[in-house]
């Protein structure tokens, strides 16, 4: 009792904190940047800069709500206003030019903060604004913007100043489920949470999971991810299942942090419609993985219809989540209340009603302005259904090639995993394609000459991903392009070749070349089996539409 007590004093003073001691004043902006604190404390997208600490690199895309530098309230040690403004010109000293230093100390005040702004260059945003069609992503200029000295200042480094209105916002609901949720992961009273997120398409799940992980990352080292939604993931490319163990913010688009996971699977389509049994056995392998040190996010489809809404109350079964999070929103379809009871005495699509099973039980808390999570003691587990409002307003790199990768036939086993293709035409369908390298458990060693051809798609690791630059036949080898370190190439024996494709503008838009592009044609054969939708149709497509730019489809833009 002194425990709820307690917890409860502390969430209403975090309260009251917000409204008092929060965001005082905001930079919107859009485009990308690296961040620096010199002086006080800022916050980007729920993760705090403070002083001294590594800068950040951050991506306010297009295709995406603007980000806000909201400068914050810090508690400072007692120190007179002299003393505060003879430290921050000294840190400045080295970053900034005499009349520069006195130009910014003389709008210094007590308790401000002082950002650097520097432009950003990696090799993902080189990649990117090489190709025509996606250099809108971060540079988009408006010919009816102002023009004025902040605004070149601005553009030097990359960036624009936005509108406020264009920034991302949160409801009270949304800001009341996290609050709790970092509070119950910082105790760690019952264990790590185990948080899933859950809702219609285009409600807000992943913007919300972003900032859930940088909220917790100001207070915790790690958290776990485990990724369910196969057309939208987060940090590998579509198609895939993965556990992820994050350590540092998520400051933009998910295409700008793609990471390697602690466990992979491939599952080579977006989409698990007619073999819902394969997702969830693959859910269950990569789920075995998750060690309970850390406090796990768990993202799931946007599809909550008919056997989307059954196998996601499979899926609440099998994972067994502490918190559910459940989104709804006035635009979105029409999904049921996750309740204990709904859930309880509902069949899901492999799993049988339970009726009041002894030690299980939700707390159910509608997020309001005025409400409060239940305190009641439950048994565990307890799942704590949270159910809020949406309304948003708004690998590994290798230089740019990575490695070529000679794999003869008969090293790895083949499969083509979303379409029956005739054993003639394999190389056919291999050829020019996104291929999972993989790990099984099968010696693949013993035959003469290959191509080695599975009957059955198997559950194994995925240790990365290549493009299958041309096939050898005089040689028998596979030419593999990819970014996968040589030291874990050496496990690879399968290659999965799945619906996943190659962006168009890596085949149109490569550099240097003139002539016949390869992989390139309209002169092809579309009664191919298995490969007449690689690239005879999407040549046929972009013939229609070769004058306008299209937006990359890899990811959807989140108002």
């Amino acid at each position: 009792e002194k425990e709820k007590k307690k917890r409860k004093r502390r969430k209403e003073k975090r309260r009251q904190g917000r409204s008092s001691q929060g965001v005082k004043v905001g930079f919107t902006f859009s485009g990308i940047c690296r961040v620096t604190c010199l002086y006080g404390q800022v916050q980007v997208f729920g993760f705090t800069i403070s002083q001294g600490q590594p800068a950040q690199e951050v991506f306010s895309a297009y295709t995406h709500s603007r980000l806000t530098i909201n400068a914050v309230h810090y508690s400072m040690p007692e120190k007179s206003k002299k003393e505060m403004k003879r430290e921050a010109r000294a840190l400045l000293r080295s970053h900034l030019n005499r009349d520069d230093r006195c130009w910014l100390m003389k709008n210094f005040s007590p308790l401000c903060s002082i950002v650097m702004l520097e432009q950003l260059k990696t090799s993902t945003v080189n990649f990117l604004v090489s190709h025509p069609g996606l250099s809108y992503v971060f540079v988009q200029e408006s010919p009816t913007f102002q023009i004025n000295s902040e605004h070149l200042a601005l553009r030097s480094v990359g960036i624009r100043r936005e509108k406020k209105k264009n920034g991302l916002r949160f409801t009270e609901s949304a800001l009341s489920a996290m609050e709790e949720l970092v509070t119950v992961s910082c105790e760690e009273v019952d264990g790590c949470p185990v948080i899933l997120v859950c809702g219609s398409q285009d409600v807000g799940k992943s913007t919300f999971n972003r900032y859930l992980i940088n909220q917790l990352l100001n207070s915790i080292s790690c958290v776990d991810y485990l990724e369910c939604d196969l057309g939208q993931t987060e940090f590998t490319p579509p198609g895939c299942i993965s556990l992820l163990n994050i350590t540092e913010p998520v400051l933009g688009p998910p295409f700008t942090h793609q990471r390697t996971p602690q466990k992979m699977v491939y599952y080579g389509k977006p989409s698990c419609k007619n073999n819902y049994e394969n997702y969830i056995e693959i859910i269950k392998y990569v789920f075995s993985s998750y060690k309970r040190e850390s406090p796990l996010i768990v993202n799931t489809m946007g599809w909550v219809s008919d056997k989307g809404l059954l196998l996601l109350i499979d899926l609440i079964r099998l994972l067994s989540p502490s918190h559910v999070v459940q989104f709804s929103s006035g635009r979105s379809k029409y999904m049921p209340n996750l309740t204990p009871d709904y859930v309880d005495d509902m069949d899901g699509l492999y799993t049988k009603s339970k009726s009041r099973v002894r030690n299980r039980g939700f707390q159910l808390a509608e997020f309001a302005e005025s409400s409060e999570f239940a305190d009641e003691e439950k048994e565990s587990p307890v799942v704590q259904l949270v159910k809020t409002r949406s309304s948003f307003s708004s690998g590994i790199n290798r230089g740019r090639c990575g490695f070529i990768f000679q794999v003869p036939f008969n090293a790895v086993a083949l499969r083509i995993i979303h379409a029956d293709v005739a054993p003639t035409h394999i190389l056919y369908a291999v050829n020019a394609s996104w291929v999972g390298l993989c790990k099984i458990l099968d010696d693949v060693r013993g035959y003469a000459h290959g191509p080695i051809l599975l009957a059955q798609t198997p559950i194994c690791d995925c240790l990365g991903f290549g493009i299958c630059r041309g096939i050898d036949m005089e040689k028998r080898l596979y030419h593999i392009l990819t970014p996968v370190p040589p030291e874990e190439l050496r496990n690879v024996n399968c290659l999965l070749v799945g619906a996943i494709s190659i962006p168009q503008c890596v085949f149109k838009s490569q550099r240097g070349l003139e002539g016949t592009i390869p992989y390139i044609t309209t002169d092809y054969n579309r009664k191919l089996p298995g490969a007449s939708e690689k690239i005879g149709a999407r040549e046929t497509k972009e013939t229609r539409e070769e004058k306008v730019h299209p937006k990359p489809k890899l990811y959807r833009k989140i108002n």
